[in-house]
């Protein structure tokens, strides 16, 4: 299972959240800086209203949602790549995650203390973000040193390497972090070994205050982190309140839209949240429904049918022989199994058929 780590300075919400996604207490929360030494992790479900509706259309009441794993991870400091603050320890959890979600404080509250004694999300963002190059910097620099004698050999894929390792080089030595580097198919598949930090797909979490939820596109923090994300990291931003979404913890689904409803929000920013890190790890979601149970079923985009089946049980992948499939949207539109079949709008595909979201499946195989 991918995983996607919460990250963030000291103090901005980051285990509160992290208990929120998780509908748990795992993560302490407290007002000091490294409440959080050993990251946490949290298996989430993914919030999709299109299970409900097939397991309806399937006669079932058994539902079984996909999942993303969510790590929280303790708060990074200035100073973080050179072991400040245990550092070292921190950027290793990282380094193990799929994807970055980055707790960004975009609220006041004299209460609560700030490690850098102001509230400032796009200065508290630059932090962690020269942490990160300042880590990949070393990182590519220690991969040279050791590409580098291969290279003078002759060795033209080490040569290949050594000539993506020095433009890295320049780019983060500018400050810059290697997502948004310009590369070919085959120099992004090349730089998925060099394990770099800021190579990681980021969504930042701007943690509001419970009284902004219902406006928070209008919080200038917000603004600022979103048009921050949009012209220097390639990234995207939710607004969230941590608190609000601490408690609604212990509500029932129904007390919770009730809670929401009347602070002027029909969602929880923890779905988007949810929702959005999910495409941030290039997922995509298809589905089996029959009478036992409706399952939502998690693959990577650009999946080919035996390697979606794969996920099901090695069995499919191996004898696999065609799949069955129909889109969501025509299943729904015409009501049921029976009545999509006679409008012809199930196919058969093969071994070379790539899989798209919302594919609802039978596999044929070969035991």
């Amino acid at each position: 299972m991918l995983k996607a780590g919460i990250v963030g300075l000291p103090n901005v919400g980051k285990s509160t959240l992290f208990n929120a996604v998780t509908r748990s207490r795992k993560a302490e929360a407290a007002n000091y800086p490294f409440c959080t030494i050993d990251p946490n992790v949290g298996v989430v479900t993914v919030p999709d209203q299109r299970l409900p509706i097939l397991a309806r259309i399937a006669n079932t009441a058994v539902q079984v949602p996909a999942a993303v794993e969510f790590v929280d991870i303790a708060g990074l400091v200035k100073g973080a790549s050179q072991g400040e603050g245990l550092g070292n320890q921190f950027l290793g959890s990282i380094r193990e995650v799929d994807a970055i979600v980055e707790v960004v404080r975009c609220f006041e509250d004299p209460d609560i203390i700030h490690t850098m004694g102001s509230v400032d999300p796009i200065r508290d963002i630059e932090i962690i973000a020269t942490e990160l190059v300042l880590a990949d910097l070393d990182a590519v620099t220690k991969r040279m040193d050791k590409t580098q004698k291969k290279a003078k050999s002759g060795d033209k894929d080490a040569q290949a390497e050594m000539a993506l390792l020095e433009r890295l080089q320049v780019h983060l030595n500018s400050g810059k972090t290697a997502n948004i580097m310009t590369a070919t198919p085959e120099e992004k598949e090349l730089m998925r070994l060099f394990q770099l930090l800021t190579a990681k797909p980021v969504i930042y979490a701007c943690n509001v205050a419970e009284s902004d939820l219902a406006t928070a596109e209008k919080n200038p923090f917000v603004q600022k982190v979103g048009e921050y994300a949009r012209t220097h990291r390639d990234a995207s931003y939710v607004p969230i309140s941590a608190k609000i979404e601490a408690e609604l913890i212990d509500l029932s689904p129904e007390e919770a839209k009730a809670f929401l409803h009347d602070l002027g929000v029909d969602d929880s920013g923890v779905s988007a949240l949810i929702r959005g890190a999910y495409a941030l790890l290039g997922l995509i979601t298809y589905f089996t429904a029959g009478e036992k149970e409706a399952r939502a079923w998690t693959i990577t985009r650009g999946m080919k049918a035996p390697q979606a089946a794969g996920v099901i049980h090695s069995d499919f992948e191996k004898g696999f022989i065609k799949a069955e499939i129909v889109a969501y949207d025509e299943l729904v539109k015409f009501g049921s199994v029976q009545a999509a079949r006679e409008a012809g709008r199930y196919r058969l595909e093969g071994k070379e058929y790539v899989f798209q979201d919302g594919d609802v499946a039978l596999f044929r195989f070969a035991n």
